[in-house]
């Protein structure tokens, strides 16, 4: 068989399943966007990145940080990121999928555990493919799970040291990780807690900090702000104690040998903290959508959350993807989300609430919704 004979024979098994991707255009309105504070086309981003550039500030890095791409703009946002979570310090990544794969693939060394909840990221999984440490699965958002792990780990003689991996707020399911109760057992257990705020940033927390706001400054916490969801930019700040970004620094290599971000991004995301600290409208503003949200939607089947993010799981792959098909045709961009992001049997529509919808248009949503599944 050669090799594009495989290919096509792994793509059509994959439509077969009803699990062919295609890369859709935007069309009808926006249920399925990150954007949740809808800052990715705010007034104050577009002036913040003019006046960026008229001072002089690159579209482009040149290089690696390590090299000649270290611009004043990324020194400049790391050390008012590291200021506004309350972390020691703070480094920026293009990407979040980047910084999670650094940070697992570089800092567990062979001996460790990283124990991490069965439904994180895709990223955190590179990382840990990646890794040195070994590594286990537990229960989604089951604490005594994550203690007996380490338990046994260590009742095997084991001396390393054990890292606890989770969300904040979970990407396909909307809920949240008992942070309480997973800091006190890193506390209790001595291991250190890496908790990606990609979803929790910008929405929850005094000022936006997410549902880690506090953790930030403790020895024994990383935590993972994404910029490209309700900040409305790119890019991902890693906080954290000053010995792991200098460690990044020098082991990293998803950071030492990729070229540095764009620092005209860089001065922008500055601009998106500034919002989150002064415009806290925003945030009062997508509750009301939740609360809107959980009435209207609920009595068809979506799970009332309390965050920005409600699936209704359907299960089959073949109709869910022909009621998301239907909600587009009626004007709505709701998409349908199935393995391997999620778990087999749990495929769904994720329905994603930003401000850049209103109540009308969430009414509309649930009007749809039950016609289309009636």
């Amino acid at each position: 068989m050669t090799f594009l004979t495989a290919q096509h024979a792994d793509l059509s098994t994959l439509a077969a399943q009803a699990r062919l991707r295609r890369l859709q255009p935007r069309t009808g309105v926006d249920f399925s966007s990150n954007d949740y504070l809808a800052l990715a086309h705010a007034p104050r981003l577009r002036t913040a990145a003019v006046d960026a550039l008229s001072r002089g500030v690159g579209l482009g890095s040149g290089g690696s940080r390590l090299l000649r791409g270290n611009d004043p703009e990324h020194e400049a946002l790391e050390q008012e990121a590291a200021r506004f979570f309350g972390s020691e310090s703070a480094l920026f990544f293009s990407t979040g999928y980047a910084a999670n794969a650094a940070l697992l693939s570089t800092l567990p060394q062979t001996g460790d555990l990283i124990v991490h909840d069965a439904l994180i990221h895709a990223s955190a999984h590179e990382g840990m493919r990646l890794a040195r440490a070994d590594h286990a699965s537990t229960p989604h958002n089951d604490v005594d799970a994550i203690a007996d792990t380490i338990a046994a780990w260590r009742r095997g003689g084991a001396t390393g040291q054990a890292w606890i991996a989770v969300e904040s707020l979970y990407s396909m399911d909307g809920d949240r990780a008992p942070l309480a109760d997973l800091i006190a057992l890193a506390d209790r257990l001595g291991a250190m807690l890496l908790v990606d705020e990609a979803h929790a940033t910008g929405v929850f927390g005094a000022q936006g900090r997410g549902l880690a706001a506090g953790l930030d400054g403790r020895e024994n916490v990383i935590t993972l702000r994404t910029c490209g969801k309700a900040l409305g930019c790119e890019g991902a700040l890693l906080c954290a104690p000053g010995i792991v970004r200098d460690m990044l620094v020098n082991r990293g290599r998803a950071f030492i040998f990729s070229t540095a971000p764009s620092p005209l991004i860089a001065a922008v995301v500055r601009e998106s903290l500034h919002i989150l600290a002064n415009e806290p409208v925003r945030r009062n503003a997508l509750q009301r959508l939740i609360d809107h949200a959980g009435r209207v939607l609920a009595p068809h089947g979506v799970v009332a959350t309390g965050s920005q993010i409600m699936p209704l799981v359907l299960g089959d792959d073949t109709r869910t993807m022909r009621v998301a098909a239907a909600m587009q045709a009626a004007g709505f961009d709701v998409r349908g989300v199935r393995p391997p992001t999620v778990p087999a049997g749990t495929t769904r529509l994720r329905i994603s609430l930003t401000l850049n919808v209103g109540t009308d248009e969430i009414d509309a949503l649930g009007i749809a919704l039950g016609d289309t599944l009636r």
